[in-house]
């Protein structure tokens, strides 16, 4: 079975008011190096709806919600949510709620057997998002929006997330930490942006911080040590992935200095995870990866693995 690919169009409207890292020039670059691979035969594109309100909701509270609807900028004019970068235009929630749709449809196929894999192209990312606030360019937490379906809807009972974004997924902590549901793996540079996770003390929450420069050889030690033994023992129903690939040499936003084989690596790893545990179920969503080339390559590497049997 192919890997469905799911996007919107939509996507590409959350636009920043100046040059920014997190620009809709991310999508292209990976649709562009999709081409150039040759891998397109091997996925299925869909196109991603809006989630819905209770969707989100079962995440986020209503009050935040509600704050990003009401404060919706007139065209042309852009407000951040964080005081910062986190910018905020007038299609950005659009985006958002097509964004967290992407998710929740990934999950929906891939529990319903349509397909083993999913991988989520889209933005805003999500992984810093908490339950009312938004930070570090995300506007909702997608992939804690489609555990929560999972559980939720589909009724299953222990759901891992596996976060390999350079950034640690503090949002995604937050929301879902003490939840013995959830099984929550975080590698990130530290200490870095945002500041958070190596001093967590939780029965489901894996961190592993570690040091700039941290290479594939260090970043898979520490993987095969934590993270997949606590995989293996939670036995997961679905895994999803939180696919940050700004740890790679070629990008700036941080000092990792990983290459397209050790994403390769870990998606392996990952996937094999799925496939001795819940019939190779797995939905990886887009997080962060800034350095255009770098990122398409790298997603076609980690689409490489998922469309393997």
């Amino acid at each position: 079975m192919k890997t469905f690919f799911i996007s919107h169009p939509e996507c590409l409207a959350h636009r920043p008011p100046s040059a920014h890292p997190e620009s809709p020039e991310r999508l292209d670059a990976i649709d562009d190096q999709l081409i150039a691979s040759g891998i397109e035969p091997w996925l299925r594109h869909r196109e991603a709806p809006l989630a819905t309100r209770e969707q989100v909701l079962r995440v986020h509270d209503a009050a935040y919600l509600e704050a990003l609807e009401a404060g919706r900028p007139d065209p042309g004019h852009w407000a951040t949510l964080d005081g910062g970068d986190t910018y905020y235009g007038e299609h950005s929630l659009q985006a958002a709620h097509r964004a967290a749709g992407a998710v929740v449809l990934g999950v929906d196929l891939v529990l319903e057997h349509s397909t083993h894999t999913a991988f989520c192209s889209v933005r805003p990312p999500g992984h810093h998002a908490g339950r009312d606030y938004g930070m570090g360019f995300c506007l909702f937490n997608n992939v804690a929006i489609g555990v929560m379906h999972a559980l939720e809807q589909h009724g299953l009972s222990r759901v891992a997330i596996v976060d390999f974004d350079v950034h640690h997924g503090n949002g995604t902590e937050d929301i879902v930490r003490d939840d013995p549901r959830v099984l929550f793996c975080s590698s990130f540079q530290h200490p870095f942006y945002p500041n958070t996770g190596a001093d967590t003390r939780s029965d489901n929450v894996i961190n592993m911080p570690l040091p700039r420069d941290t290479d594939g050889v260090a970043l898979q030690s520490a993987i095969a040590e934590r993270c997949l033994p606590a995989l293996e023992a939670f036995d997961p129903e679905l895994v999803m992935v939180s696919a940050g690939f700004d740890g790679h040499l070629e990008d700036e936003m941080a000092n990792f200095r990983l290459v397209e084989s050790d994403y390769e690596w870990l998606t392996r790893e990952i996937h094999g995870i799925a496939k001795r545990h819940c019939e190779g179920r797995l939905v990886s969503v887009l997080e962060g990866g800034y350095e255009l080339s770098a990122l398409g390559r790298s997603v076609v590497a980690h689409l490489k693995v998922l469309t393997e049997e």
